[in-house]
């Protein structure tokens, strides 16, 4: 699976100050003043794993700066204001500011791909056909249409504009996300001064970006935090809010640096607490990590904190941990949306040690608890197919790429069909592959760094050189075991195999336990002359994930084969 990050995971609720102790790490923090509550951010509903984008196994710069717009006058609305509130109605939806909209950025940067592709491959008129289907989807997206195909502005209360804390913890927690933003933006239009609304918008828009895989609501959510830090210069909810925002453009520095702001003004703000694990785990500080991990765990115990928590012992290779606290999160969730998030966790961590019947029965409950949740259904399809269902898994992961065409399952599609070689496969495949670099320049038009996954797309299914200059760039910024492994993946198919062993035994060193990696470093061992080492590793593969990837394991087991025929 692609490489995990917690871009998708259930948000955080209020944080008014210190929580009851768990047990996981320790006491609970002394009692602190007490805190303005933190309005809670609306639900998440996908999340990708390292490995993957994570490719997702799991699916994760500097910092941006924050722009200061002028105060609109007391009792007056400015046109940034009036912009940003602006209900969806048919046309985009309007963020703060005078940029050009960021749909329009979106669907030129689509039909920019679109061309190019349809040149080198005029004969392949899927490919063409495909795009273009991405790229008035995201029309649709972009002007708030539903998940069921009718128009956002249908469903029920969309109009109303409740007070900014109650309109978050009801509509947007609720779970109507769409309703509870054209209701923050009714609000705000009438109320263009508060704080805390304007951060609530940017959450929100946040969580549309993740939830509809539309990063052309990054751009409206960073004005919405500005907007907020304008109006009270150093707001924690808008600071945490910029955190999150910066942990979803992966930009991870600039995470921590946002998320440690925050926690300055309120040592217990959940959202900030989640945040600075996520940047410090994806920046490969793996023991500050498990030391935010703890802390976060003693002041603000939750769901949030509960998986981050785990991930940070699976990093580390304490499997047992991470299931025992994942176990107990889901034996304490309530909300479907923290049933399926969990769920589905422990779907993937037992799909990532090869027990497939553990991993759907996961999948089975978080999709119970909410059927269209994408990363169960993504879940679901690798388990399929590594138990023999590779129809079943070509059938879900359809559904998937069609609601949501991210580079996790988008590989893992075309990786079916290729394995599969019915007639035609093979350019379904390669129609896959296209829509990784689409939505690769969808996400760098919405201020998403995306060479970690351009990186292990290309260097399987690309240009090699490619794959090898996004690897180099990620790995400038951050030195992460998924990084590790993409650069070393990359030199090695470049023809670099000396180069790329150093980083392929990193990528392992930290007694993560990962068939993808484990692969790669024995197809490296092997390609560099350690041939002993190259049996172990790929036999480590095989023994703890025999159906990480259909073609990856297939090339494992091939490799090993000659490596003991030349024993």
């Amino acid at each position: 699976m692609p490489p995990r990050t917690n871009d998708h995971a259930p948000e955080s609720g209020r944080d008014t100050g210190p929580a009851e102790p768990t047990g996981l790490s320790g006491p609970s923090a002394p009692s602190a003043p007490a805190k303005p509550a933190e309005p809670a951010t609306p639900q998440g509903t996908t999340d990708t794993r390292p490995g993957t984008g994570d490719r997702a196994d799991a699916r994760t710069g500097t910092g941006t700066a924050t722009r200061t717009e002028p105060e609109p006058g007391a009792g007056t609305r400015s046109e940034a204001a009036e912009a940003a509130a602006r209900p969806e109605s048919g046309t985009e939806a309007a963020g703060p500011g005078p940029e050009a909209s960021p749909s329009g950025v979106r669907m030129a940067a689509l039909r920019r791909f679109s061309a190019a592709a349809c040149r080198s491959r005029g004969t392949h008129l899927t490919v063409c056909a495909a795009l273009l289907a991405v790229a008035m989807t995201a029309g649709a997206v972009a002007v708030g249409g539903g998940r069921d195909g009718t128009q956002a502005g249908a469903r029920t209360g969309a109009d109303a504009a409740p007070a900014a804390g109650a309109l978050t913890a009801g509509a947007l927690a609720g779970g109507d996300l769409d309703a509870g933003v054209r209701a923050l933006q009714s609000h705000l239009r009438s109320q263009p001064r508060d704080v805390g609304g304007w951060a609530s918008l940017g959450l929100a828009y946040v969580e549309q970006a993740r939830t509809n895989g539309d990063p052309s609501r990054y751009p409206q959510a960073e004005r919405a935090f500005d907007r907020s830090l304008a109006l009270g210069s150093g707001n924690e909810q808008a600071l945490a809010g910029r955190a999150a925002l910066a942990a979803a453009r992966h930009d991870f520095s600039g995470a921590l640096k946002y998320a440690d702001r925050a926690l300055q003004q309120n040592p217990y703000s959940e959202r900030a607490l989640s945040s600075r694990i996520d940047a410090l785990v994806e920046l490969g500080r793996y023991d500050e990590a498990a030391e935010a991990a703890d802390t976060a765990d003693s002041r603000r115990p939750g769901v949030p904190v509960f998986t981050r928590y785990a991930y940070v012992r699976e990093l580390r290779g304490d499997v047992r941990t991470a299931r025992e606290v994942l176990e107990r999160a889901l034996d304490g969730a309530s909300a479907p949306a923290d049933v399926a998030y969990v769920a589905t966790a422990l779907g993937q961590l037992a799909w990532n040690q090869g027990d497939y019947e553990t991993a759907l029965t996961h999948f089975a409950r978080a999709l119970a608890a909410d059927e269209d949740y994408l990363p169960a259904l993504e879940g679901r399809a690798r388990a399929q197919a590594a138990s023999g269902d590779r129809a079943g898994a070509i059938g879900t992961l359809e559904q998937v790429v069609v609601r949501s065409p991210l580079p996790g399952p988008l590989v893992a599609l075309g990786e079916l069909y290729e394995a599969r070689g019915a007639d035609g496969d093979r350019t379904k495949a390669a129609d896959q592959y296209a829509l990784v670099d689409a939505h690769a320049a969808l996400a760098r038009a919405g201020g998403v760094n995306s060479d970690l996954d351009t990186a292990l797309a290309a260097a399987d299914h690309g240009d090699p050189e490619a794959a090898l200059r996004a690897a180099r760039a990620e790995w400038d910024r951050r030195h992460s075991v998924h990084t590790a492994d993409a650069l070393a993946w990359a030199l090695h198919r470049s023809g670099r195999s000396e180069e790329a062993l150093p980083h392929a035994r990193r990528a392992t060193a930290t007694g993560y336990r990962n068939a993808a990696f484990l692969h790669h470093r024995g197809m490296i061992e092997r390609a560099t002359g350690h041939d002993g080492d190259a049996r172990r590793s790929l036999t480590a593969a095989l023994e703890l994930n025999p159906g990480f990837s259909p073609l990856g394991a297939r090339e494992a087991r091939a490799a090993l084969d000659e490596l003991e025929a030349a024993r």
